[in-house]
């Protein structure tokens, strides 16, 4: 099977390349996943940790610090596959643990870096099926757990075609804590046995939570580095897609008619498109400011801002100094990001109808009249309208909200008492 694999995989990287190189991710980091490691790594048989882009970082950081509690005297190894990923990923590290992107699926580059690392037991945060890798560890007796599993609608259906060529790579995996019961009906249908398939729920509940949210010392630096007066509202745009600024731009234009003191800030999910929504804002007769050019007084040139993050790592502040809150990925069809973070601060989240990749968070949301859904740029208008217009409905919201995610806590948990039963070394 392992010449099959290395086949596959060889053609798919193929295919892929030329489309890395134009995109430039093509990194430094790309010889790690050569199996390019330092060469007097000695970690005594480490836990490692797989997150593969931003979202999975930033949701094992709870299970970083429980395991950090249980196994203080264990070394982790963390992974990512994207760039993003491993910059959120690096302040997951302590001294003495190793921060990496995980090997190209390769037979014989999987196993070069398995021997190296030789960890004690292998967590995957959320889904991923890299065959190779999961073959070897099994091999080499290494317990692989997954954590946070979900199966989206559209990896099932994907699954299910090729179920004779994913089934003995599942059952490879000695345990899946999975986010609920769907996710464990269609583990179990792809061929995983019910014995090794726990629902533990989503870690994205044990989120920080923010009891006071108000004009702390934080909110307050934010908001006066953004230039805003205690009259100003601020609208913060999360994580937005191609094809959502324009819809939030044109909304904003009709608020403002009610709302002359309502100010928008876009934090777009890939940084790197800072530029492009900045000419965009600007054929809208706004003006860009990014956040990274911010320092001091407003300048008296600047008129009818509209800001950009254009930086990693900083939309929970922006979240937390924000009136009401749009989670983009969601207008289009993206599945949506994550709206736990802005409701843990206690602010109304609005989402669009793409929420598949947080399909039991934005249900639960709905259900228990937690967060506002919204179709086009003409109902956003209109809730948010009504939003900031009735401080009591606000209110309501967010605090049926901060008590959803309060009565979910418990995942990350859950998960380290089946991690126990699982590391050896």
């Amino acid at each position: 099977m392992f010449i099959v694999y290395d086949l596959v995989f060889l053609i798919f990287a193929l295919i892929y390349l030329p489309v890395y190189l134009f995109k430039g991710k093509i990194h430094r980091g790309f010889f790690m996943r050569l199996g390019v490691l330092p060469a007097n790594l000695n970690l005594d048989r480490p836990i490692w940790i797989h997150a593969v882009s931003v979202g999975e970082a930033v949701s094992i950081k709870g299970l970083v610090g429980e395991l950090r509690k249980t196994y203080p005297h264990k070394r982790l190894v963390i992974s990512t596959v994207t760039a993003t990923g491993n910059k959120i990923a690096r302040g997951l590290i302590a001294d003495g643990d190793l921060l990496t992107y995980l090997p190209l699926d390769f037979s014989f580059i999987v196993r070069k870096v398995i021997k190296k690392v030789n960890p004690s037991l292998f967590i995957i945060a959320e889904t991923e099926i890299w065959p190779n890798l999961i073959t070897c560890l099994h091999k080499q007796k290494i317990p692989i757990v997954t954590v946070n599993g979900r199966i989206s609608d559209n990896s099932y259906s994907g699954y299910r075609a090729i179920r004779f060529l994913i089934r003995p790579i599942l059952r490879k995996v000695s345990r899946f804590c999975v986010q609920s019961n769907t996710d464990a009906l269609r583990l179990n249908d792809l061929g995983v046995a019910k014995e090794n398939i726990q629902i533990t729920g989503n870690v994205k509940f044990d989120i920080s939570l923010n009891p006071e949210p108000g004009l702390g010392p934080r909110v307050l630096a934010i908001r006066q580095k953004l230039w805003l007066g205690p009259d100003d509202k601020l609208w913060v745009c999360g994580s937005t897609h191609p094809g959502e600024e324009e819809i939030i731009i044109k909304a904003y234009k009709k608020l403002l008619f009610s709302f002359p003191k309502l100010k928008l800030l876009l934090a777009p999910r890939h940084p790197e498109r800072s530029k492009d929504i900045g000419n965009l804002v600007s054929e809208n007769s706004f003006m860009p400011v990014f956040i990274s050019n911010i320092s001091g007084a407003c300048p008296t040139c600047i008129n009818s801002p509209v800001f950009i993050l254009d930086v990693m790592g900083e939309l929970l502040d922006y979240y937390s100094a924000a009136d009401i809150v749009f989670v983009g990925g969601s207008l289009v069809k993206t599945g949506g990001h994550n709206i736990l973070e802005p409701a843990s601060q206690k602010k109304p989240v609005f989402f669009g109808p793409h929420m598949f990749n947080f399909r039991d968070i934005s249900r639960l949301f709905l259900e228990n009249k937690a967060g506002i859904i919204v179709q086009n740029a003409d109902e956003l208008v209109v809730k948010i309208k009504e939003i900031l217009g009735d401080y009591l409905l606000a209110k309501q919201l967010v605090e049926r909200a901060y008590d959803l995610i309060t009565n979910n806590k418990g995942a990350t948990k859950r998960n380290i008492e089946v991690i126990k039963h699982l590391v050896s070394g």
